[in-house]
């Protein structure tokens, strides 16, 4: 069944205060919880996304509620949908995938084809063994703290409670950057309570994935925001894009640098984040548990 319609309301406004002062903004946009809101519900909604006190009026300008997958707008709950979804975010693995430019693609071979495995088994009975020669960086993969660090936690010391049935907090962020913007700050991120979650960014960059314009241009995470994160106590963070980092500044990585410091292991090259709302999902990667290495493809993904 498909997911509910989403609604958002798009309107300029001003705010007086009681005791003084006022805001004024434009090309306002703000998840609706349904469509037949009038301009007095909207602006008790807007009230309590800014989080205001002492509010004496509001004054919308230009109102239009249009249909929009929500973005995540504090103080408006997700719609509650029927049936229970299982949206897979990965991308699959096959041979000759080219996930980063550089890296290997994967190989597959066979060590027990069909036709030999019929001399050791019982008439009628066969089986196929291949061996997978890939680096771990592949698809959609997980890094540990000992991607970055040599004194890290590798795959095996993942605990899976930060893996495994995760609150998902969904930024929804095909609008919020550009082409000499790429960066995703923390003012982005801090309108939400994100302790305990998986913060999954939603760029949209997945579409170009396996081509060559995936490589150029692509989103990421700052080290202000990846600080911003840690701050608030994530448990997780994936990103639909080529990299956590800007890998066209130069070597450094503050993104990697500061969520593996810390523990919180970092999801790359998700897909399918569209089809998440903002929140209430539940979130799954986990990795096999190798000892000794830092990177492992994933099958993320979401319960809605």
């Amino acid at each position: 069944m498909a997911s509910p319609t989403e609604h958002r309301a798009h309107f300029g406004f001003d705010i007086a205060f009681a005791n003084g002062g006022g805001m004024h903004g434009e090309g306002f946009r703000l998840d609706l919880p349904s469509p037949d809101l009038d301009a007095d519900a909207v602006s008790l909604l807007l009230v309590r996304h800014l989080g205001l006190a002492l509010v004496e009026s509001v004054t919308l300008h230009d109102l239009e509620i249009v249909v929009e997958p929500h973005r995540g707008s504090r103080g408006v709950e997700a719609p509650a949908g029927a049936d229970r979804r299982i949206v897979d975010l990965s991308h699959p693995i096959h041979a000759g995938l080219i996930t980063y430019p550089g890296l290997p693609a994967p190989t597959i071979t066979p060590f027990l084809t069909r036709a030999d495995s019929r001399a050791k088994y019982a008439p009628g009975t066969e089986f196929a063994m291949d061996v997978i020669t890939m680096i771990g960086n592949t698809g959609t993969y997980i890094d540990s703290p000992f991607h970055r660090y040599a004194d890290g936690g590798d795959l095996s010391s993942l605990p899976l409670e930060r893996l495994v049935d995760l609150p998902a907090e969904v930024f929804h962020l095909t609008d919020a950057w550009s082409a000499d913007r790429r960066g995703i700050a923390p003012e982005t991120l801090a309108d939400r309570d994100l302790r305990g979650t998986a913060v999954l960014l939603h760029t949209g960059w997945d579409r170009l994935f396996g081509t060559p314009e995936y490589a150029h241009g692509a989103p990421f995470l700052t080290g202000a925001a990846a600080q911003a994160l840690v701050d608030a106590g994530v448990a997780l963070v994936g990103i639909d894009s080529l990299n956590i980092d800007d890998t066209e500044s130069g070597g450094e990585r503050p993104a990697h640098t500061i969520l593996l410091a810390a523990g919180i292991p970092v999801v790359e090259h998700l897909a399918n984040l569209g089809s998440l709302p903002a929140r209430g999902a539940r979130f799954t990667a986990a990795p096999p548990a190798v000892a000794g290495f830092g990177t492992f493809p994933v099958r993320a993904y979401a319960i809605v």
